[in-house]
């Protein structure tokens, strides 16, 4: 491989690493909103310790195994996707970019998923609603709606070259 080979390798994992620290710290921020944040919003003056407590005296759960198991995952696809840059299976920047950010649109269908059984558990508990109480997962949802809007621009600037080679 020549110089340029490694130059758009090593541009392709820098792009790669900046999508993993974007992923890692949706799944780090989504999963506190879910097992800490929110509960804490949805029974005001309560302690996490108490919420848990009532929590299992009405059989309910938080579901944190599901919960963590949501943000390893997103974090392994993300970094999967620097290992393919690294291992030059993947150079072009464009593809890496557009890997990490489709993780981070999948982000918000997925954490409405694991933050469910949260939800409705808290919901059951404390006979109150089971939607977010707390801002945070409004935040991620906007993350995961721009980076849609991401690959909107990305494939319509794609479009648009491809339309003026053919016009040349």
């Amino acid at each position: 491989m020549g110089h340029g080979g490694v130059s758009r390798r090593r541009r392709a994992v820098a792009a790669g690493a900046v999508g993993l620290v974007l992923v890692a710290g949706y799944a780090v921020a989504g999963a506190f909103q879910i097992l800490v944040w929110n509960p804490l919003a949805a029974v005001p003056g309560a302690t996490l310790e108490e919420i848990h407590a009532e929590m299992a005296r009405a059989n309910e759960t938080l579901a944190a195994p599901l919960v963590l198991t949501w943000a390893v995952v997103g974090v392994v696809l993300a970094a999967s996707v620097v290992l393919a840059a690294l291992a030059g299976s993947t150079t072009r920047v464009k593809t890496v970019v557009v890997l990490e950010l489709l993780i981070l649109v999948l982000g918000a269908p997925s954490h409405w998923f694991a933050a469910f059984p949260a939800g409705m558990g808290i919901a059951d508990a404390f006979l109150i609603g089971g939607g977010d109480y707390a801002p945070w997962g409004g935040l991620l949802y906007a993350v995961s709606l721009a980076a849609l809007f991401a690959l909107v621009v990305i494939a319509l600037a794609g479009r648009r070259r491809r339309e003026d080679a053919i016009l040349k």
